[in-house]
């Protein structure tokens, strides 16, 4: 399930995936990466490209839409979890909003469809 879900990810424009750890972020956009599994790795990016990631699929024991009120907008994304419960990597939808901090609503319904298309549930096990 963790591969069908970062490939319906990788299907949207305009995503920024975060990995994120105590000493190190790394910020990865989309732009029509591939993405290929082999045993329990997945790699997101072409290994001979500039960017790529490798995720242990293994690790990954959920993921969690989230909205999140932030100051001045809503922030919205897709986080994924290792079986401590510590955040591995996220998936952020940017461009949500026009120069006006307006919502996009077209942008919006992107989530929103891929949280139906996964149940409507905030929390999905991966495995």
């Amino acid at each position: 399930m963790l591969k069908q879900i970062l490939e319906d990810i990788l299907k949207i424009d305009d995503i920024l995936f975060v990995v994120k750890n105590q000493g190190a972020v790394s910020e990865i956009r989309n732009n029509f990466l591939p993405i290929r599994q082999k045993d329990n790795w997945i790699t997101i990016g072409d290994d001979k490209g500039t960017c790529h990631m490798h995720i242990n699929a293994d690790n990954i024991s959920k993921a969690r839409f989230v909205i999140e009120e932030k100051t001045e907008r809503i922030s919205y994304s897709v986080m994924f979890f290792d079986k401590n419960d510590e955040r591995v990597l996220t998936a952020f939808f940017t461009k949500m909003y026009d120069e006006d901090k307006n919502l996009n609503q077209k942008r919006k319904s992107l989530f929103d469809n891929l949280f139906k298309k996964y149940g409507e549930q905030e929390t999905i096990m991966t495995h």
